[in-house]
């Protein structure tokens, strides 16, 4: 059948290379292990009688393996071919195209069906298939010997030649005549480490032009008779300490373009020429990004041929563009640039790398002030590649508050010049001239107090106000501006929360008694903090901020004695292993907290109050809504380790209203810009809603306060429309705008409800001029007590009508003394109020 051929003659070849390989693999193992010694160079080192003793063993044993494997081999046969060929099909259908049918002759219908089985059988054998040889050899060589003698190879050629076999000819009665034909030395170039580039060996490359990496390390070895053969070289620009020429071992560094060539029998010359490790480049590649609290990121790129190693930012003040005016005005003093090491990748190629530089330089002199950047890149060998300058405003925090404002900007002043001493001074003290109206409450009116007071003291010292003490006083503006800024409530109750997680979790993971003893000191001291923080900052009509709120809505009091009550019985629970018990308890106790906060934030107060929360809410949600944004910007321009992590929407100022309600999206679920602008968009909804319920009130704060609402509404719809374009930038610049005006206009808020009940206006929180038991805090000075007329304390009016100044520092030092000694109080506050009293 000659369809069968092809299939045929293929299953035959592979029927060959099976049996061929079954017969004769232990004689190519022999010949193998006989090589691989010989490839690593045994035979320059051994005996030159081990060294036959080991060829001739080879020898015998690789004519036994070549008897054992033609006593083993067998031709196949082209029967056995068709025999194998026929097995792989189903039914075996060339052995039954040759039967013959033996029952039914002379019947035609027997006769009939007998064709068809041939008929059927011939078109099975037309998809006949060759059938590869079984090459597998696991039966035979059950230890593997093959890849024993695989392996003694593959190890040989990676650390030897091929060319080593000949020098076995030289080892014959009669070679050493031939010994100026083979190599009796050997050469290494091996190019700097961090070049990643592989060692040459010199007797494999054949004489020439040669391109070796500048530093290259040469070893040559010379064997042999002494002067037999000589070394000469121009490569490496020695002068001094040069071995002979004739040395059997010779090292040294190529620095220069030249010749190396080995004199004698069997001697090679090369062209070596140096390939120059090029300079690292360095360059900035994106303009420059800033958070909402000051830290600035600036993307770059580096490259070097071998690799950078690493990098560095220098920042330095550029006074020609710097606006000399106010505090400004003085020559400063000078500085040393700011030098930053540039973020560099732990693993991976470093040839090409793309980084940002993420800082935060908020508290440094520089801040807010124009510099210029420029970037440096260092390679292994040592060079640098430096950057173009780019000229920049170096980013800081940015302040909203008017008095954290000033205070920061008194601090730039001394920071640029410690002759700005005095003017400092007097700028902060008529800034603080009415604390009443202008401080939140009176530790940060008594930290100003104290730093103006160290800052006089220091000015005033012989040699005047020094590094040292400037540093110093500019750390203690600094935090007073934060505090201005952020508050300590926020602080103190995430504190809280944090403790009440890990104490849940040493709960669950069953804690040692030490560590569940420090976790619960951990508690009661954040629990403290927070109780003293939400008293002093309760306003008039919140006098059930400190009662957690019943089932049916009606006042519990718990005293800070029952709540520490409560926590022994917690931490004793956990020593006994009474987990269960213990986390009920945990549960009542954090739902307490969790009434206390919710009174603290909502009162019993009117619609004034109401307006205010609700404004606040917002204020919040739209620096969600800018984080988010500025996390996507980030993104587009490829930040490492920035990457968004879903912003929080507007929450709205229905209850249980979620955000894009209208779009079917929930808040956070998309990053895109088009998400962020439903979202832009529920929130300016929300402010309008919130603008529609805000309380009739008159006067000039009310005005500004209606203006200043829609001017953050505008902004809202400015940054909502950005956003659709996806323009992040503008959308950042006009949310910015958003949050100044609904801050301004809060501020306003506050003073309306302030001149309305000062007024005595109805509509405001139920009734005019309604008791509380307690003086407004325009009637009070940071200290807490009553103030005269004009809105002078007592104290402050007897000063300046000639009072003796001694009465009143002793007032004064009385009643920090007696806020020092109330143990109710935190220790941290205590510490504070003690080392006052060491300044005054």
């Amino acid at each position: 059948m000659p369809h069968l051929r092809r299939p045929l003659a293929w299953t035959r070849a592979g029927m060959v290379a099976e049996r061929a390989l079954r017969a004769f693999w232990p004689l190519w193992v022999v010949i193998a292990l006989a090589l691989a010694p010989l490839i690593a160079g045994w035979q320059d080192s051994l005996a030159i009688e081990l060294v036959w003793s080991w060829l001739v063993a080879a020898l015998l044993a690789a004519l036994g393996a070549l008897g054992w494997g033609l006593w083993r081999f067998r031709w196949p046969s082209r029967a056995e071919a068709l025999e194998r060929l026929d097995a792989a099909m189903p039914g075996r259908p060339i052995a039954a195209l040759a039967d013959s049918q033996a029952v039914g002759r002379g019947d035609a219908g027997s006769e009939g069906l007998w064709r068809a089985h041939l008929e059927r059988m011939t078109q099975r054998t037309r998809a006949a298939r060759a059938v590869p040889g079984n090459l597998r050899l696991n039966s035979r060589d059950p230890f593997g010997l093959r890849y024993i003698a695989l392996l003694f190879v593959v190890t040989a050629l990676l650390f030897g030649s091929v060319w080593r076999v000949g020098s076995v000819a030289t080892m014959t009665p009669g070679g050493g005549a031939q010994l100026a034909q083979g190599p009796v030395w050997e050469g290494w170039i091996e190019p700097p480490a961090y070049t990643g580039l592989p060692s040459l060996y010199l007797a494999d490359i054949p004489p020439g032009p040669l391109e070796v990496p500048q530093g290259s390390a040469v070893t040559l070895r010379l064997y042999g008779e002494v002067g037999a053969l000589t070394v000469a070289e121009t490569v490496s620009g020695r002068t001094e300490d040069i071995e002979p020429a004739s040395a059997a071992a010779q090292d040294f560094a190529v620095t220069q373009a030249g010749t190396l060539s080995i004199d004698g029998p069997g001697g090679a010359e090369w062209e070596i020429s140096v390939l120059a490790d090029r300079a690292p480049e360095a360059r900035l590649t994106g303009p420059i990004e800033v958070d909402g609290e000051g830290q600035m990121s600036q993307p770059f790129e580096a490259a070097d041929d071998y690799g950078v190693t690493g990098g560095s930012a220098r920042i330095v003040l550029d006074p020609a563009r710097v606006d000399r005016s106010h505090g400004l005005a003085t020559e400063p003093d000078p500085r040393e640039p700011l030098t930053v090491d540039l973020p560099m990748p732990f693993t991976g190629d470093r040839t090409e790398i793309e980084g940002v530089l993420a800082e935060d330089f908020s508290q440094h002199p520089f801040a807010n002030l124009p510099v210029t950047i420029q970037l440096t890149a260092e390679d292994a060998a040592g060079q640098s590649g430096t950057s173009e300058q780019r000229e920049i405003v170096l980013p800081g925090r940015r302040f909203f508050q008017p008095l954290a404002r000033a205070v920061i900007e008194q601090r730039r002043d001394l920071l640029w010049s410690r002759g700005n001493a005095g003017r400092v001074l007097d700028l902060l003290r008529a800034a603080s001239y009415r604390p009443e109206e202008i401080f939140p409450n009176q530790t940060t009116y008594l930290r100003l107090r104290v730093s103006l007071r160290r800052l006089e003291a220091l000015a005033d010292a012989p040699g005047g106000l020094t590094a040292e003490g400037q540093e110093e006083i500019a750390q203690a503006l600094w935090d007073l501006a934060v505090q201005l800024e952020d508050g300590t409530l926020g602080d103190a109750r995430e504190r809280l929360e944090r403790a009440q997680e890990r104490l849940a979790e040493a709960m669950r993971n069953g804690a040692s008694p030490e560590e569940v003893q420090e976790l619960m000191q951990e508690l009661r001291e954040a629990t403290q903090d927070y109780l003293s923080m939400l008293a002093r900052n309760a306003e008039p009509g919140e006098e059930m901020a400190d009662r957690p709120q019943s089932g049916q809505g009606e006042g519990m009091e718990v005293t800070q004695d029952e709540l520490q009550a409560l926590m022994d019985r917690i931490q004793q629970l956990m020593e006994e292993g009474r987990m269960a018990e213990a986390q009920e308890l945990m549960e009542q106790l954090n739902q307490m907290m969790e009434n206390l906060q919710v009174t603290q934030g909502q009162g019993e107060g009117g619609p004034g109050e109401q307006s205010m929360e609700q404004l606040g809410d917002t204020l919040r949600e739209q620096q969600d809504l800018s984080d988010q944004a500025f996390r996507d910007l980030q993104e587009q321009f490829g930040s490492p380790g920035q990457q968004g992590q879903g912003g929080k929407g507007p929450r709205g100022g229905q209850a249980g209203e979620q955000p894009g309600a209208e779009t079917g999206e929930a808040p956070g679920d998309e990053t895109g810009p088009g998400s962020l602008a439903d979202q832009q968009q529920a929130l300016r909804d929300e402010l309008d809603r919130q603008r529609g319920q805000l309380p009739g009130l008159d006067g000039e704060a009310a005005e500004a306060m209606r203006g200043a609402l829609d001017r953050a509404e505008e902004a809202m719809d400015g940054a909502e429309q950005a956003l659709r374009q996806d323009d992040l930038a503008g959308a950042i610049d006009r949310q910015s705008e958003a949050m100044d005006a609904l801050r301004e206009g809060m501020r306003n808020l506050g003073q309306a409800m302030a001149d309305a009940r000062r007024d005595g206006q109805p509509g405001e929180d139920g009734a005019a001029g309604r008791e509380t038991g307690r003086l407004e805090p325009a009637q009070r000075d940071p200290l807490g007590r009553e103030l005269g007329e004009g809105g002078r304390s007592g104290t402050e009016q007897g000063m300046l009508e000639g009072e003796d100044a001694d009465r009143r520092a002793q007032e004064l030092l009385g009643e920090i003394r007696r806020r020092a000694a109330e143990q109710e109080r935190p220790e941290s506050e205590r510490d504070y109020l003690r080392r006052l009293l060491d300044l005054f």
